[in-house]
């Protein structure tokens, strides 16, 4: 017999986080913008290397 109880469940957590941005954002806009430039600057990179 299968247990459907989880110690973790990473997809409700992940709709948790996203419920919560989602809340967050709608209440403070420029946030999500600022947020958004600082991952930008962190994880893209500026010249593409062929």
């Amino acid at each position: 017999m299968k247990n459907n109880e989880k110690d973790f469940d990473a997809v409700k957590m992940m709709r948790d986080i996203r419920c919560q941005l989602h809340e967050e954002y709608e209440r403070n806009p420029k946030k999500r913008k600022a947020d958004l430039e600082r991952i930008r600057k962190k994880y893209m990179r500026t010249t593409i290397s062929r």
